[in-house]
């Protein structure tokens, strides 16, 4: 049986953006149940086999037993180490588009032509893309700029460059997307269609530690935690929005703005393979791949551990 290295101090290390509000669960969990018995940091999947990332906004030292991020930075990960395995769906966000109806944006299709402010490689450029063809556009029917947290061009500067005209219009997620648009008050209109893409932020592993009965067992028992911190922020957000303020380093009250566009399920969600089979066409393009089979991608969804937490 292969087994996963154990850390010295016998902490369970999960990484995950720490700019999200998706990470409230992990956040609650780590606090209600596992209090120094966790190492939160920021970063992403490829933590998991300490690896470096391509995207400085998720790059991150050491190596992780458990790792969160939205569906395409899972797809984008998984095709070098196909031992990555969802276990678990933290949070689903629809994303918006805000633009400026002072750019001449009264419909989707009036993005032809137009500046939008998104992050490269992510799943905000994919619902960015999913949203365009919609309307018979694609991302050459439109100028994409960069912003990327980590770089000369952080998110923080989209409400600022979409006020001044700077960029017409942002595809992204929670909480930049509400503060772009209160940024430009009623110069604003948005669109968003939940059923064309809503980000699934999830919690991975690798097969070694799940194959590691030790480190199953800690894995299993944080499951366990998010489940019951799910419920808890469900009934009463309000320790898991001030946990989330602090590590993304937020005010409360964007945190509050933003927290009614995500739900958090605690579950795997049941759509999890169709859209994991709908981004990776796109990620395969933009990773110069052939994109995976139904089959194949499948093998990255483990279901095990929620079952064997939710019968604990």
């Amino acid at each position: 049986m292969t087994q996963s290295t154990p850390h010295m101090d016998g902490k369970l290390r999960i990484y995950g953006n720490l700019s999200l509000l998706e990470m409230a669960p992990v956040l609650l969990a780590a606090r209600r149940d596992f209090a120094g018995k966790t190492i939160i940091e920021h970063g992403g999947v490829m933590s998991l086999w300490g690896k470096p990332y391509d995207l400085p906004s998720l790059d991150a030292a050491g190596k992780s037993d458990i790792a969160a991020n939205s569906e395409t930075q899972v797809l984008r990960s998984s095709f070098g180490n196909p031992d990555l395995r969802i276990i678990f769906t933290l949070a689903v966000c629809p994303y918006r588009i805000i633009c400026r109806r002072s750019a001449g944006i009264a419909r989707l299709e009036d993005l032809r032509g137009k500046r939008i402010g998104t992050m490269p490689k992510s799943s905000g450029a994919y619902f960015l893309d999913r949203m365009l063809r919609t309307v018979g556009l694609t991302e050459q029917d439109v100028t994409s700029v960069p912003f990327m947290a980590k770089t000369p061009a952080p998110l923080s500067l989209m409400p600022q460059a979409l006020r001044s005209g700077d960029i017409d219009a942002v595809a992204v997620w929670e909480p930049e997307s509400q503060k772009a648009k209160l940024a430009i008050g009623t110069d604003a209109i948005e669109f968003c269609d939940a059923a064309i893409y809503h980000e699934l932020f999830n919690l991975c592993t690798a097969q070694a530690n799940l194959d590691d009965p030790a480190m199953r067992q800690k894995i299993v028992a944080f499951v366990r935690a998010l489940i019951a911190a799910t419920a808890q922020l469900q009934r009463d957000p309000h320790e898991a929005r001030l946990l989330v303020a602090q590590a993304a380093g937020l005010t409360i009250e964007s945190v509050v703005d933003s927290w009614p566009y995500l739900t958090y399920p605690a579950t795997l969600a049941t759509d999890l393979l169709d859209v994991l089979c709908h981004a990776d066409v796109w990620v395969a393009k933009e990773t110069r791949r052939a994109p995976r089979t139904r089959h194949e991608l499948s093998q990255l969804i483990d279901d095990s551990v929620l079952r064997e937490a939710l019968a604990a």
